[in-house]
């Protein structure tokens, strides 16, 4: 989410609305062997001696400007909550993804741990409400954009992490790596994955019913802002389409005063209309990193729809297993097959406001569609993973979630509501409860 050319009004010729269109489809797939792949780890930081205890700016800034001095693989940026972002590289293996992130995680945590700081892999913040640590021009149009539709808008800046995985678009001819397959797939697939890696069932101390509270503030957010094109055979003219059609969240300025922030202008209507000024070439790239479906087209493709995982290592389970299922054609295969009767429980709606995506969010592997349907997934992922190179200890901890979480029907949204309850003890407001930590393996421990 963090954009690091949120800068003032550009300075390039206008764009019409037929070359916003062309140049939408130019750029949002670019098919060619599926070869690459990346990964964005997004965290919440937390205080070692006590995760329910709200870290200061002050805090924080301090160890941002700390890390900065540390020399990574990856991008570094910050959300507006303060949330921390490892954006990796494009890399030619899933192995090289792994290496150079974990390398730069360790780095992190160890700057991080001297100030008593943690990460902690939790899809929604647990304790704290939203409190925006950023102050720019476009965190202050977004939060003003975003409050229209009520605060799950505050909360998606403020309060959540995810892991996002980045795949190549795929070939352009049809077949198990084709792009159109792909585009669909990603959509039906990404239920599944939203119910097997649900981690974030708490909100302001308590349970709120979903064991992916990130993902139901994406579908409150709305489906102009934060939600997918209608599924059809043509992903390029589909998307095109959305991305016209979207609200445009704000009017960048050259100058230090608030950027405006309309109501009802789409992007196509400020192509038309050129007021309040004409768009650019820079508006028109610039609209697109304020939509965030959970799927999204950028000469590649990224899967946002993951929470944050529990565990030092806990992203790489999400990481290898969409790796295998989009890249490797066996298992790419059988994902398509499993997951394309689900496409009826969508009624034929995008996601993530569909029946099958709010069920994911809402009840995770205790669906019993997608349970079954993340079973033959991780078979899948876990016979192609040697075939992608993937070394034994990262098969083998794949193979271990697979048996603690989607053979149980659960997901480590479950572990964290067992904690809870545990320590709750008849107490409504939570008091005297010991903090909820995750454990590096998956169960919770008091801190």
């Amino acid at each position: 989410m963090s954009d690091p050319s949120s800068g003032g009004a550009p300075g390039c010729t206008a764009v019409t609305e037929a070359e916003a269109e062309a140049s939408i489809r130019g750029i949002c797939f670019k098919t060619g062997p599926p070869r690459r792949l990346g990964v964005e780890v997004e965290w919440l930081v937390h205080e070692l001696r006590d995760p329910r205890l709200p870290v200061s700016p002050e805090r924080l800034g301090a160890a941002y400007a700390a890390l900065r001095e540390v020399p990574l693989h990856s991008a570094l940026t910050v959300e507006p909550g303060g949330q921390l972002e490892l954006s990796s590289p494009p890399a030619a293996s899933l192995t090289e993804c792994l290496t150079l992130v974990s390398a730069d995680l360790d780095a992190v945590r160890a700057v991080l741990r001297r100030d008593g700081l943690t990460l902690a892999g939790l899809g929604h913040e647990p304790w704290q409400t939203p409190r925006r640590y950023l102050r720019q021009p476009r965190y202050d149009a977004m939060e003003a954009a975003l409050d229209r539709t009520g605060a799950a808008g505050r909360f998606m800046m403020c309060t959540s992490a995810s892991v996002q995985v980045c795949v190549d678009a795929g070939h352009e001819e049809p077949g198990p790596l084709g792009h159109v397959r792909r585009w669909w797939m990603a959509h039906l697939l990404g239920a599944v994955l939203v119910a097997v890696f649900a981690n974030s069932p708490v909100s302001a101390g308590r349970p709120t019913g979903w064991l992916s509270t990130r993902q139901l503030r994406w579908t409150q957010i709305g489906a102009g802002r934060a939600g997918a094109p209608a599924l059809d055979a043509d992903p390029r003219g589909a998307w095109a389409r959305h991305v016209l059609d979207a609200p445009v969240m704000c009017v960048r300025r050259d100058d230090d005063g608030p950027w405006e922030v309309p109501e009802d202008l789409s992007f196509r209507h400020w192509a038309r209309r050129r007021s309040p000024r004409a768009p650019t070439r820079d508006d028109l790239d610039y609209h697109v990193t304020t939509l965030f479906p959970p799927v999204r087209p950028r000469g590649h493709l990224e899967l946002r729809m993951m929470d944050a995982q529990p565990g030092e290592d806990g992203w790489t389970v999400p990481l290898a297993v969409t790796a295998a299922l989009f890249d490797d054609p066996a298992a790419a295969e059988t994902a398509y097959r499993t997951v394309k009767p689900l496409a009826e429980r969508t009624r034929g709606l995008a996601a993530p406001q569909n029946p099958l995506w709010r069920a994911a969010a809402r009840d995770g592997l205790a669906d019993p569609e997608l349970r079954e349907a993340a079973a033959v997934c991780f078979a899948a992922a876990l016979d192609a993973l040697p075939r992608l190179g993937a070394a034994t200890a990262l098969v083998d901890r794949v193979a271990a979630f697979r048996d603690r979480y989607v053979a149980r029907g659960r997901c480590p949204a479950d572990d964290l509501l067992d904690a809870w309850r545990a320590r709750h003890d008849g107490r409504p407001d939570g008091s005297g409860a010991p903090p909820l930590t995750p454990h590096p393996h998956g169960k919770d421990t008091p801190s």
